[in-house]
């Protein structure tokens, strides 16, 4: 990987960290109170990365003759909705609703200093884990 493209990345990231934290997703009790549909805060973060995920995926490989920062483009990779699927996405669901925070808002929690949902990236990766070592791929 190109030492560009490494530095794409981690700016990327450290967005993606600080607009984590600037829009509160990084506070179990804010994901909470959308998630009851008391705070519709929310709904504007997941429009403006639902946005700039289509103009980055769709808009601009249209404009451009070669990708930006890899040496090849982002393929699209279809999957058929089966059972593991669908209970996965309920135990991340069930999981959600009972933290508070997703996996990337967790991260930029610790990065905030709230030190507590260090829980939840534990729980996390034991789940990963465990699914790692009993999965059947």
């Amino acid at each position: 990987m190109k030492p560009a493209s490494l530095f794409m990345f981690l700016v990327g990231g450290m967005l993606f960290g600080f607009g984590l934290a600037v829009s509160r997703m990084i506070q179990p009790e804010v994901v909470l109170s959308f998630l009851l549909f008391r705070d519709f805060g929310l709904l504007l973060v997941l429009g403006g990365a639902v946005f700039v995920t289509l103009v980055t995926y769709r808009v601009i490989p249209r404009l451009l003759k070669h990708p930006v920062l890899e040496a090849t483009a982002f393929e699209t990779k279809w999957s058929p909705l089966n059972r593991q699927i669908a209970i996965g996405a309920a135990i991340f669901g069930i999981g959600w609703g009972l933290c508070g925070v997703c996996p990337g808002p967790a991260f930029a929690a610790v990065g905030a200093g709230i030190w507590n949902i260090l829980l939840t990236l534990a729980g996390i990766f034991a789940g990963a884990y465990l699914h790692g070592r009993t999965a059947r791929i």
